[in-house]
C-alpha cells in the first residue's frame, strides 16, 4: 500500500489530537473523562515524584478541568482501571488486562532465579494474604541483613513482593497516600474480565494499535519500546502485515526520516487551538525525546536524573505548550507548608508571545498552582523579564 506524506504542521496536529491537548477538556469534565483519558491513551505513566503534583495527577489536570485527584483512585477501586508494569509503571483500562499477560509471563521467565530463600518467603507471602488479605511493605519486620546501599537496595520482604506483583500473582492497588497495598488478582480484577492469554500476534497487534492510538503517528521504535518487556515480539512482523492489510496507513514527514505509521482516515485539516498547557515530563508527549525535537523542534531533558552541576533548565522542568508550539519550561516546586508554587527558573523558548497567549498562560499558571494545593506563586528567575512582567501583573488581576 503507497504512503502518504504530511507536513510538519499537519502531523503536528494529528500528535495533539491523539494525545487529547487539541484543545482544553477534549475528553469532557468531571470523574468519567478520567476514564476516557486512560481508555483512549491505553496507558497513563504514574510517577512517585512529588516536587509538583504526582505525574499521573498532572496528566489529568492538564485535559480534565477540575480535577480531583480521588477520581482516579474511585475508577481503581470500581475495578475500571489497574496499575501495573508494562512499559513503565501505569495505570491501564481493565478491558485491556489480558494483555498484560504476556508481561507478566515475561517477567516470570526472564528473571534472575530465585533462591529457596526467596521462594520460601514468596511462599508465605501469598499463603497470608490468602488467608489474612491485602498487605503493604510495613506489615513485615525489617528484614534486612545489612545496611541499605541505596533507593534500589530493597529489604527481602519488598523484593519478594514486588516479584509477586511483576508476575502477576499479586497485584497493586494505593492507598489515599499513595502507598502500595498487595493483594490478590482475585480481588481486585472484576469476575467478567477476560483474562485468556493473547498469542503473540494479537499482543502485537494490540501494542501497534495501542500506540499509534496514543502518539497520532508512531515509528517503529515507539512500538517496540512499548512491547519490550516480551522478548522476540512480533511488532515489526506485525506491522508490515497491518499496512498491508490496510490496518495502518504507512505515513512519510516532509524534513523527517521516516517511515511513521498512523490509522487510516486520518484528517489533516484538524483544528488546534491555542490554549496553553502547563505538561508532565511523563505526559504522552513528551516521554519520547526525539519526537519533541523532530516535530516540534523541542529539544527537552527531564534533567532529575542529570547531576546537578549539568542542569540547564532545573530539576523538574516543566514543559508548557501553548496551541502546537512549545513556549516555554518551568522549573517549579510546590512548598505545601507555606502553600506556595516556586518557579526556580522560567525558560521562555525563542518564540514571539502575544497578549492572548500570555494571558492564557497566566489563567494555566493560576489553575497549577491551585491543582498543587497552593495559594500563590513566587518567580525566582526568568530569561525574558518582558513577559515575566506582565505575567506577574495578570497573576495580581
Amino acid at each position: 500500500m503507497d504512503s502518504i506524506t504530511l507536513t510538519k504542521h499537519q502531523a503536528r496536529k494529528i500528535i495533539l489530537t491523539a494525545a487529547g491537548l487539541a484543545r482544553k477538556a477534549q475528553f469532557g469534565k468531571g470523574p468519567e473523562a478520567v476514564f476516557q483519558v486512560i481508555d483512549h491513551l491505553g496507558f497513563v505513566q504514574l510517577d512517585t515524584n512529588y516536587v509538583v503534583e504526582r505525574a499521573h495527577h498532572h496528566v489529568m489536570a492538564a485535559r480534565i478541568p477540575d480535577y480531583q485527584t480521588e477520581w482516579l483512585a474511585d475508577l481503581c477501586e470500581d475495578g475500571r482501571i489497574f496499575e501495573y508494569f508494562t512499559s513503565d509503571a501505569g495505570f491501564l483500562p481493565m478491558h485491556d488486562f489480558r494483555f498484560s499477560l504476556p508481561v507478566k509471563a515475561a517477567f516470570k521467565s526472564q528473571a534472575k532465579p530465585a533462591t529457596p530463600a526467596e521462594i520460601r518467603l514468596m511462599k508465605q507471602m501469598l499463603d497470608q494474604v490468602e488467608r489474612d488479605g491485602a498487605v503493604m511493605v510495613g506489615d513485615f519486620e525489617n528484614d534486612r541483613q545489612e545496611a541499605s546501599s541505596g533507593w534500589w537496595d530493597w529489604r527481602p520482604a519488598k523484593v519478594a513482593l514486588e516479584r509477586l506483583y511483576l508476575t502477576g500473582e499479586l497485584m497493586i492497588s494505593r492507598t489515599r497516600s499513595f502507598h502500595k497495598v498487595y493483594d490478590l488478582p482475585l480481588n481486585l480484577v472484576p469476575q467478567e474480565t477476560d483474562k485468556t492469554m493473547p498469542g503473540q500476534a494479537e499482543f502485537a497487534r494490540f501494542v501497534i494499535r495501542r500506540t499509534i492510538g496514543a502518539l497520532g503517528i508512531a515509528a517503529v521504535k515507539e512500538m517496540a519500546w512499548r512491547a519490550r518487556r516480551v522478548k522476540d515480539n512480533l511488532v515489526k512482523k506485525e506491522l508490515e502485515k497491518m499496512v498491508q492489510e490496510g490496518e495502518i496507513v504507512k505515513v512519510m514527514v516532509e524534513g523527517l526520516k521516516g517511515p511513521f505509521y498512523m490509522l487510516p482516515g486520518q484528517k489533516k485539516d484538524l483544528k488546534i487551538s491555542n490554549d496553553v498547557f502547563i505538561l508532565s515530563p511523563f505526559d504522552i508527549l513528551n516521554v519520547f525525546r526525539h519526537r519533541l525535537k523532530d516535530f516540534f523542534d523541542f529539544d527537552y531533558q527531564i534533567e532529575c536524573f542529570v547531576p546537578a552541576p549539568k542542569r540547564k533548565y532545573g530539576y523538574f522542568s516543566l514543559p508548557v505548550l501553548a496551541g502546537e508550539t512549545f513556549i516555554a519550561r518551568m522549573d517549579a516546586k510546590a512548598d505545601r507548608k507555606q502553600k506556595v508554587l516556586i518557579v526556580h527558573n522560567l525558560h521562555f523558548e525563542e518564540v514571539d508571545l502575544d497578549q492572548d497567549i500570555i494571558d492564557k498562560f497566566i489563567q494555566a499558571l493560576k489553575a497549577f498552582v491551585q491543582f498543587n494545593g497552593c495559594r500563590s506563586i513566587v518567580f525566582t528567575k526568568a530569561n525574558n523579564k518582558t513577559y515575566l512582567k506582565a505575567i506577574r501583573s495578570g497573576l495580581k488581576d
